[in-house]
């Protein structure tokens, strides 16, 4: 699977954390990820999230999208500290800090991957 905003390759690396294991853990525990990595969240309904940093290293950026893939929310979340609560998302994507402002990636645009 790779993502891709506004027809640009924003990461060709991701894995799919749709099971509840994978949901709880996130990217905690990790020391880094590579630049072209991303973790997508599938939700089976959209719903109201929360991301937390605790136990993580490293700053992040999420991506909260609805049911047709548009960007609703955009966060850059710091270690430890780091929160954002969210209304009717469907899916998010966690990649590597500065991400968003890389690609300009803004409420209203679409992320394109298939799952």
């Amino acid at each position: 699977m790779i993502l891709k905003h506004n027809g640009i390759l924003i990461a060709s690396k991701v894995d799919i954390a749709d099971n509840f294991r994978s949901k709880t853990l996130g990217l905690m525990f990790r020391r880094t990820i590579p630049e072209n990595y991303a973790m997508l969240f599938i939700l089976k309904e959209p719903e109201t999230i929360g991301v937390h940093m605790l136990f993580m290293r490293f700053s992040i950026d999420a991506i909260f999208l609805d049911m047709e893939k548009k960007i609703i929310a955009t966060a850059a979340l710091r270690p430890w500290f780091g929160y954002k609560q969210i209304k009717w998302v469907k899916y998010f994507i966690e990649m590597k800090h500065n991400t968003v402002g890389r690609y300009g990636m803004k409420s209203g645009d679409i992320i394109s991957f298939d799952c």
